[in-house]
């Protein structure tokens, strides 16, 4: 929901007040809110117009009675229950439902042991061996056991950061993400830029890319500025793609279908995550000739992590780096970390499926952005995580602020690498968000601190923390500083194909290489020829 989910979050926050339980026969609030979270949203009845939902108040001020906190959905939403949020109403199909289903939770704190060592109650007394809880299929008989597997509740969870056991190059982690790694001063570090784009690399923004990328752009060590571009399949020119890794920039995968079914992501199998971001490589490495191997990064569709079996596919399929968890807005930004032991921040972002488990994956962390227009003077709002999911950025000038105020919060306290985070049709939308965002570029190169650098730099630089003085010879961000060789082809193969998978559909598919037989997807993703998964 993005934009619209924040913005019905403040109404629903600000429409709290607290009702008297009403004198009658119905349950008590006592009982109505026992073992219930004081954030969980429900209805006292089916009937109505589904907007209105109430939630236990527990506050002390009530001298110790719990009361009903009501909410009202604004006209023409309804409150989703399993979703905990109000949307348009023809998108809820829960209003006959009082509450989310509950779930049965495992029995983990007792004041005797009631299981023998080595395994855990499930939330009917029956004993199962601890490294099963959280597998992803239930061992319980009352599936108990893949009930409780957040970031902090889940018994196999990855341990605290230890600094003594995480060291680098392989391994980074600090008790609340904010350390420089090396111990560097943050004078002597350089203030890193990501810039990355999501979604398909075609005619409708590779004149947008050629402008910000225009090769006259150099970082302080003499090298072109770069960027790091998450493509999604359907509609991507893949001679496009191969001419922006020629020219240094990189290439990570953002999904082979984009799936809107939010579901699909949040709780994809191993095997859906696996056809998603191998087949989209293997797409990529073969349409856009790349053969070097240098695709590592993903993205989720939505930013819907996949938690747990997300990463041991990475893991398993050599991919570097995630970059779709994102930190809260908070007083000094975040370094990205490796997984191998706990995030150093709350599980932030859609669906909150963030991976519980120790992984050999780095991850690219999204710092949200501070979109107030006047930070001295305005309220608090909630960050961005997209620069484009900053609603209230309606013009040039409050684009500029944005840029140069959160530049400031990342260089003047830890100088953590700052992600400008875009769809190439927000910059696009408005003359002057590129053109300020330009001005931004060229304005941060007069310096002599600050670098504009892939996702895979960063991840560089983190594994050989080098001081400023020392980057005009770091030779991991001199291997793509100089662009080799000529344009593949100037005219590529417009490749009119279809898919038993896409009944009905004719898509073009543009390439330097040989046309495939079908349009490549996900159980065809050569294109080869049509093949079942087994």
């Amino acid at each position: 929901m993005g934009t619209k989910s924040l913005w019905l979050c403040f109404f629903l926050l600000g429409a709290v007040l607290a009702q008297d339980d009403n004198e009658s026969d119905d349950p008590t609030s006592e009982e109505l809110c026992l073992n219930r979270p004081a954030d969980e949203y429900f209805r006292l009845s089916t009937e109505g117009d589904c907007r209105d939902v109430v939630r236990c108040d527990f506050n002390s001020d009530n001298n110790g009675v719990t009361r009903l906190a009501s909410v009202r959905c604004p006209v023409g939403l309804a409150f989703d229950v399993d979703r905990q949020t109000c949307d348009w109403k023809t998108n809820v199909k829960n209003c006959d439902k009082l509450e989310k289903p509950r779930k049965i939770m495992p029995i983990f704190k007792t004041d005797e042991p009631v299981c023998p060592e080595g395994k855990l109650s499930c939330g009917n007394g029956e004993c199962v061996e601890k490294e099963l809880f959280c597998n992803g299929k239930p061992d319980c008989k009352d599936e108990s056991d893949e009930n409780a597997c957040s970031v902090e509740t889940d018994p196999n969870r990855a341990p605290d950061c230890d600094t003594t056991q995480c060291t680098l190059p392989d391994c980074f982690c600090s008790a609340d993400g904010t350390r420089i790694p090396g111990a560097l001063e943050p004078a002597n570090v350089p203030q890193m830029i990501t810039i990355t784009f999501n979604g398909a690399v075609n005619v409708d923004n590779i004149d947008l890319y050629d402008e910000v990328f225009n090769g006259q752009r150099a970082n302080p060590n003499g090298c072109q500025i770069r960027g790091t571009f998450f493509v999604s399949h359907k509609y991507t020119n893949y001679s496009a793609v191969q001419e922006l890794h020629r020219k240094g920039h990189e290439i990570a995968v953002f999904s082979l279908t984009h799936k809107e079914d939010p579901n699909y992501w949040s709780q994809g199998s191993y095997d859906d995550w696996l056809a998603e971001m191998a087949g989209a490589r293997l797409i990529i490495e073969r349409f856009a000739n790349l053969s070097d191997g240098s695709i590592i990064g993903v993205r989720a569709p939505y930013l819907r992590v996949g938690g747990n079996r997300q990463f041991e596919m990475m893991a398993d399929q050599f991919f570097v780096y995630d970059a779709s968890i994102t930190a809260s807005l908070g007083r000094v930004p975040i370094w990205p970390y490796t997984l191998y032991f706990r995030m150093p921040h709350k599980c932030n972002g859609n669906a909150h499926n963030c991976p519980s488990r120790s992984h050999p994956v780095w991850e690219i962390v999204m710092n949200e952005l501070d979109r107030r227009d006047d930070p001295t003077f305005d309220e608090s709002l909630p960050g961005c995580h997209m620069v484009d999911s900053c609603s209230n950025i309606q013009t040039g000038d409050q684009f500029a602020r944005l840029l140069r105020h959160n530049f400031n919060r990342h260089f003047n306290s830890n100088r953590a690498p700052l992600g400008l985070h875009f769809h190439a049709s927000w910059l696009k939308s408005k003359k002057e968000f590129k053109e300020e965002l330009i001005k931004f570029i060229e304005e941060m190169l007069a310096r002599n601190d600050v670098y504009f650098v892939t996702n895979l730099q960063v991840v560089q630089w983190m594994q050989n923390p080098t001081e400023l003085n020392g980057l005009r010879d770091f030779q991991e961000w001199k291997e793509k500083c100089d662009i080799k060789g000529q344009p593949y082809c100037s005219l590529p193969n417009s490749c009119a194909l279809n898919t038993r998978e896409l009944p009905g559909e004719t898509l073009r598919l543009f390439t330097c290489m040989e046309c495939p037989n079908n349009y490549p997807w996900i159980l065809d993703p050569t294109g080869d020829g049509f093949s079942v998964r087994k």
